[in-house]
């Protein structure tokens, strides 16, 4: 799975205490937009759980907007789309990035 330019990878990692999320042009080699739970705005208010789950896939979408990326392929990094993963990947969806 490689992302474009023209359609980023969303990559998706999660720990016992965090979860990341990265926008990421593979061709180039570049990380174009990033949040994850163990950022201090993010922390505080609800850490790696299912709630900063959501709250990371809303964040990541808001920035990928905010820089003209709306379609992205979704690479769940090996993990079951379950819990966290699932969460993250519909909040990014309600929040508009599409995949």
């Amino acid at each position: 799975m490689n992302g474009t330019l023209e359609r980023p990878r969303l990559a998706v990692f999660r720990s016992l205490q965090h979860i990341y999320a990265q926008v990421i042009d593979d061709r180039a080699g570049t990380t174009l937009v990033a949040a994850s739970s163990a950022q201090d705005e993010v922390a505080a208010k609800s850490g790696g759980n299912l709630a900063g789950a959501k709250t990371i896939g809303k964040l990541v979408a808001e920035r990928a907007l905010a820089k003209g990326i709306q379609n992205v392929v979704f690479d769940r990094g090996g993990f079951l789309y379950h819990g966290r993963v699932k969460a993250l990947a519909d909040a990014a969806r309600e929040a508009g990035l599409k995949f």
